[in-house]
């Protein structure tokens, strides 16, 4: 029993190194692993910056308000909460003096006035 392990032990340590030998690829020399490592980073740089700008979009459209007077259906649409029958019936009701005309003509309830209050004007 004494024996049993010590032998053990060496046997994972032999399996564990057959292992890591096997997973080296002994083709592999310095100028390949700089070279896929230099890939990466530029596929990583340029993956990073699209992410940048596309935050970048967003944001700049959340700070733009939309004129329920001339905005397109599918300017409306991009509203949160909007459905395309409320959009539609913004356009039918148009022109409006004030943003509070969508509710006070029933156009949209006040829950979803609240959700795009900030977001829109009604310039003529």
């Amino acid at each position: 029993m004494k024996f049993a392990r010590p032998f053990f032990l060496v046997a994972a340590g032999l399996s564990l190194l057959g292992m890591l030998a096997a997973c080296t690829d002994h083709r592999d020399n310095p100028d390949d692993i700089r070279r896929r490592t230099a890939e990466a980073t530029e596929t990583m740089r340029r993956d990073t910056k699209a992410v940048v700008e596309g935050v970048k979009e967003g944001m700049s459209n959340n700070d733009k308000t939309v004129n329920i007077n001339r905005a397109s259906r599918e300017d409306l649409l991009r509203l949160p909460g909007l459905t395309e029958r409320e959009a539609d019936r913004i356009i039918d009701g148009r022109p409006y003096d004030h943003t509070q005309d969508l509710i006070s003509r029933r156009i949209i309830s006040g829950a979803e006035f609240d959700k795009i209050r900030d977001r829109i004007s009604a310039e003529r």
